[in-house]
């Protein structure tokens, strides 16, 4: 058994739906996994602008797992004028691997949650600008929100899930999961590609149109169909 000389940190974990709980490994997220967030970038056609978001290499970051946040009161992050929400659908890993097909990468996934990826957007402007590295913009304390974890077997009908997002009641984000470019497990495949995924892995699978600046007081609440939603607000620091 080791001696450490400090106490070693919480396991960051998430409940399960029923009951449980679903102990963090690593986050990954997806950057512009919708239509609309490419076209810009790639072209006006949309079917020439999917085809080619298709075959792009994946936007991947990451977060701290520590930066888990079940909801409930999060302070205004620090350093950050324009923080903004971006409502997405959660994948929770119970195995992994390398070079996945989406068929395999299919039967590694545990379930399915609510979350939130909170981003200074003003520090990530900043790092496109210099073209570099997003994590002051994204691996920020409480930065990675997410509700209860609902199992696989429980929740399966993506095609027909829908996710919507509110501040203060005024419905901010909402679009069919059916939207994204490249479905769950493709996301998972992609990945798999250049990262070796495991058991305790979350992947937040991108965010769709219209994410906008939370400020002290706003409440957020964020659901899709079924699963856990999740809230939360934001006060001073």
């Amino acid at each position: 058994m080791r001696d450490y000389v400090i106490s070693p940190p919480t396991q960051p974990a998430i409940p399960v739906v029923g009951g449980g709980w679903f102990p963090v490994r690593r986050i990954f997220c997806i950057g512009q996994n919708y239509l609309a967030d490419v076209k810009e970038l790639i072209g006006d056609h949309v079917k020439e602008t999917e085809d080619e978001a298709k075959k792009a290499i994946p936007v991947v970051f990451t977060k701290p797992a520590d930066s888990i946040c079940l909801g409930g009161n999060i302070p205004l992050p620090l350093a950050t004028d324009n923080l903004h929400y971006e409502g997405e659908l959660v994948v929770a890993m119970k195995d992994g691997g390398t070079n996945l097909s989406p068929s395999a990468a299919e039967e590694m996934i545990y379930g399915f949650a609510v979350g939130c990826d909170l981003t200074r957007r003003d520090l990530q402007e900043v790092a496109k600008e210099l073209s570099g590295p997003w994590d002051m913009a994204k691996a920020i304390d409480n930065g990675a929100v997410v509700g209860g974890v609902m199992p696989e077997k429980e929740f399966w009908a993506l095609e027909e899930a829908r996710l919507m997002l509110s501040v203060n009641n005024d419905v901010k984000q909402e679009e069919d999961l059916k939207a994204m470019i490249k479905p769950v497990w493709n996301i998972i495949s992609d990945i798999s590609r250049y990262f070796e995924i495991k058991a305790g892995d979350l992947i937040f699978t991108g965010t769709p149109s219209g994410v906008g600046q939370l400020v002290p007081g706003d409440k957020v609440r964020i659901g899709i169909n079924d699963l856990a939603p999740v809230e939360f607000w934001i006060s001073e620091q």
